[in-house]
């Protein structure tokens, strides 16, 4: 028969509370007040990060080319809405669908909106590049903004004078006043990478 170990009385000494033996040094409750004002604290929505909005230079990059692409996109839609009216596909299926293969050709007014989305795009995607390159050189932010603002504005012109037919040499004139803020940065950007190559 196993022999019971026999129990030892803890001297009241011994119960010791589980913060430490100093309670009274502990730190006072906090009031509702207080809690409810940290809390309040927590919930409020944190500011946008300093980093974040820095580089005023690529804002305004940002800015100006979501414009431009949103320019694209309508002049895609465009494009898309003068088939539909005039009744010239690009595809088989889609002049079957909408009448047979006779309207399977092309349109002098698709064209043109074709034309003036590819002129788009040979100028647009380039802008892109060089903004964004140029955004990190840290360039004066209003210089920076009138390089933006000159591109985006000739693109707009050009665009108008393309669908419009506007008299000439309005489109040529658009078209080269867009060009000189992609030849200045790109100089700047090879100004400041030529140490590096």
């Amino acid at each position: 028969m196993p022999l019971s170990r026999p129990r030892t009385k803890l001297h009241p000494t011994a119960l010791i509370h589980p913060l430490g033996e100093n309670q009274d040094e502990l730190e006072p409750p906090r009031s509702p007040s207080k809690i409810s004002a940290g809390c309040e604290r927590c919930r409020r929505p944190s500011a946008p990060s300093p980093k974040r909005m820095e580089n005023k230079v690529f804002m305004s990059f940002a800015f100006y080319s979501t414009i431009l692409i949103l320019k694209m996109y309508v002049v895609a839609i465009i494009t898309g809405q003068v088939r539909l009216r005039k009744k010239a596909f690009a595809n088989p299926e889609d002049a079957l669908r909408n009448g047979g293969l006779q309207y399977y050709r092309e349109d002098p007014d698709v064209e043109r909106c074709r034309r003036a989305h590819r002129n788009d795009m040979e100028n647009i995607f380039p802008f892109l590049f060089l903004g964004a390159i140029y955004s990190l050189l840290d360039p004066s932010p209003a210089v920076a903004r009138i390089h933006f603002f000159i591109f985006c504005v000739g693109r707009i012109v050009h665009t108008i004078a393309y669908l419009l037919r506007l008299k000439a040499p309005t489109r040529s004139v658009a078209y080269s006043v867009a060009q000189l803020p992609c030849f200045s940065m790109a100089l700047q950007i090879l100004l400041a990478t030529t140490p590096y190559w």
